[in-house]
């Protein structure tokens, strides 16, 4: 029995020493890691460090009881394979919740960058979705080693997941559509936009719901669901001129050439005397139809802000 304890106390220094070492080691990789371009690097080992570092003193603890025979029967129960192997499935747990945390946390930045989408406000949820199902898989194993029955664990969670996702159907596509407008970018604060029937600025784009202020100086709620399923008209895209079409009629015997200077006459100097009508592109004239009692066409120039005063009825 002595003789036990003395070599389950070099174990375990043992352990501590080589934990040590780990630790070390891991610390010098990360600094060299940190020269690298990749951050993939930094990242694994991020996620493999302290995990490492409790394993091997796991390890060393787990062998220290269990070679040596210095742990009463009535405790024996402490030491089985069944503990050792729900120790190491935490571990593996925290290491990969640790990684695809620090993944999807860095990856994220770089792809808003790149590709120019908001989608920092998603990260959150994802986040909270990867980090539970990591973390549900690891207490499935646990059970399962513990050797009990999960057939009915997963079949109620399979269950309560259906009757979640019927019960949240609807806010689960506005997150979806919040997420579809923050990559694809088809509106931006403070945009002109025209949403079905309603125009106006787009004053937040949320991960439920776009709110707009309308014309009349109204806020309206859209769900994002509602805006990825609609024709969305963007005055703000490319840029905020407009191109505005005024329709004329002229009773029938009109001289249509005499009417096309006149207007083209007015269109010319408003643009020389209104800073928000254009020169260019040049306005034009265009007859359209023969009416029931004129002849029909229209007069087109185009603004350089489809907010200029006059226009605020655009769309």
């Amino acid at each position: 029995m002595e003789h036990g304890i003395v070599y389950a106390a070099i174990t375990l220094a043992a352990g501590l020493v080589l934990a040590g070492c780990a630790y070390g080691i891991i610390r010098w990789l990360k600094k060299r890691a940190e020269a690298t371009e990749t951050q993939l690097d930094d990242i694994i080992l991020m996620a493999v460090g302290t995990p490492l570092v409790v394993a091997i003193l796991a390890l060393s603890v787990y062998a220290a009881l269990t070679r040596f025979d210095i742990v009463p029967e009535s405790m024996g129960w402490l030491i089985t394979g069944q503990g050792i192997n729900a120790v190491f499935i935490l571990l593996m747990a925290w290491m990969v919740s640790v990684f695809f945390h620090n993944l999807i946390r860095t990856y994220s930045t770089v792809i808003a960058e790149k590709t120019d989408a908001d989608i920092n406000r998603l990260i959150p949820i994802l986040l909270t979705m990867v980090r539970y199902l990591i973390w549900f898989v690891a207490f499935l194993l646990i059970l399962a080693d513990f050797q009990v029955d999960i057939t009915p664990l997963l079949a109620g969670a399979g269950i309560a997941g259906i009757a979640l996702a019927l019960a949240a159907q609807d806010i689960l596509s506005n997150f979806l559509g919040g997420a579809i407008i923050a990559i694809d970018k088809p509106l931006r604060i403070g945009d002109r936009v025209r949403i079905d029937t309603i125009s106006g600025d787009v004053m937040s784009v949320g991960p439920r719901s776009t709110r707009i202020r309308t014309l009349d100086n109204q806020v309206v709620t859209i769900p994002n669901s509602t805006v990825t399923k609609s024709v969305v008209i963007n005055y703000s895209l490319p840029d905020k001129t407009l191109k505005v079409r005024i329709p004329f009629s002229v009773a029938y015997g009109t001289d249509m050439d005499h009417v096309t200077g006149i207007l083209l006459a007015i269109a010319r100097e408003a643009a020389e005397k209104t800073p928000w009508v254009t020169p260019g592109p040049a306005p034009s004239v265009y007859f359209l139809e023969f009416g029931e009692s004129s002849l029909n066409g229209q007069l087109i120039l185009w603004i350089n802000n489809y907010d200029s005063p006059g226009m605020s009825r655009t769309g």
